[in-house]
């Protein structure tokens, strides 16, 4: 073997570059996007950057957070899809733009299970169904005696048609056999507004955003949705303890890399972000946000998401719910 070769060789064995062509630079060389497809403030984009951060800290190199907001988290997604496959464009996916957009839109500018690359599950919240305090209803038993009484009259809040908030609502309807009203709004911002200024009688909610007015009393908790009650408030049953059986509709974020990305850079970042949701400060920072650590592997990921895609097919169908 020559000198260079051997050079060559000892470099790789120790992460190194500097064979000119025979030895590719070490992953990453350069600054990495991390698209948001929502707005700066937002869940998603709260979720990101403490995790743009942390990535910075561990490899040195910039982590810069693009948010691209609009379409339901579409135009974002998209924007990622499209991105070049070398693991410098991250996308921070979650649920409504992974699994449930292309059940409920009819015409959709990509495939999250062709176009994108699982890297991990991050994180995952279950969503809240609260109530104004103005609404006789201190349980899920109580909610669905009092809309069955007054059917069609009380409405429940959401984020958006074709949200993870509005298929919570439909899948209650389904399981109590009730009739709501749904009220859906242009985002979790003023959804809150008019549920706490009781403009609204009820709605769903994600979690890191309710947190806060709960303790101040100007929202009731009824229910999480989930298998388990939620580490953030303990004391709110889970719809199944309340007879709301099966109902299951959670939050949850994750990374994602545009499909063909190399599966070497593909398995670096899953062992970073892995890394990274186990420390004490990053599982603080998410316990603030109502939201349980995960950690995922590629392929545990890509299982879940084309479980939760079934899941959300199936209920969307009974549902009837569909989005231009």
């Amino acid at each position: 073997m020559t000198f260079r070769l051997m050079r060559c060789a000892a470099l790789v064995l120790l992460g190194v570059s500097g064979c000119g062509g025979a030895v590719a630079q070490t992953y990453p060389t350069k600054p990495i996007r991390l698209i948001v497809p929502y707005p700066a403030g937002g869940g998603s984009d709260l979720m990101a950057r403490p995790m743009a951060q942390k990535l910075n800290e561990k490899w040195g190199q910039s982590v810069l957070v693009d948010n691209r907001a609009g379409a339901t988290g579409m135009i974002g997604t998209e924007i990622a899809a499209r991105s070049a496959p070398d693991g410098y464009t991250l996308l921070l996916g979650s649920v409504a733009e992974i699994a449930l957009n292309g059940t409920v839109y009819r015409k959709m500018s990509y495939d999250a299970e062709r176009d994108l690359a699982p890297v991990t599950l991050l994180a995952s919240s279950p969503l809240l169904l609260a109530v104004h305090p103005s609404l006789p209803a201190h349980n899920v038993r109580e909610f669905i005696a009092l809309a069955k009484k007054r059917p069609g009259e009380i409405g429940y809040a959401t984020a958006g048609n074709g949200s993870p908030h509005h298929v919570a609502g439909e899948w209650v309807k389904i399981i109590a056999q009730i009739d709501l009203n749904h009220v859906p709004y242009k985002g979790g911002g003023p959804q809150l507004v008019d549920l706490m200024g009781g403009h609204v009688h009820s709605g769903f909610l994600a979690l890191p955003v309710a947190a806060p007015h709960l303790k101040a009393g100007k929202l009731r908790a009824l229910a999480v949705t989930g298998a388990t009650r939620s580490k953030a408030i303990p004391q709110v049953p889970t719809a199944d303890e309340s007879g709301l059986r099966g109902l299951d509709v959670s939050q949850w974020w994750g990374i994602l890399v545009p499909a063909g990305t190399p599966r070497e850079r593909i398995a670096k970042l899953h062992a970073a972000l892995a890394d990274i949701v186990k420390t004490p400060d990053m599982r603080a920072r998410l316990a603030e946000l109502g939201a349980d650590p995960v950690g995922s592997s590629p392929e545990a990921y890509s299982q879940f998401v084309r479980a939760e895609i079934a899941k959300f097919r199936k209920i969307v169908k009974a549902a009837n719910i569909s989005v231009n």
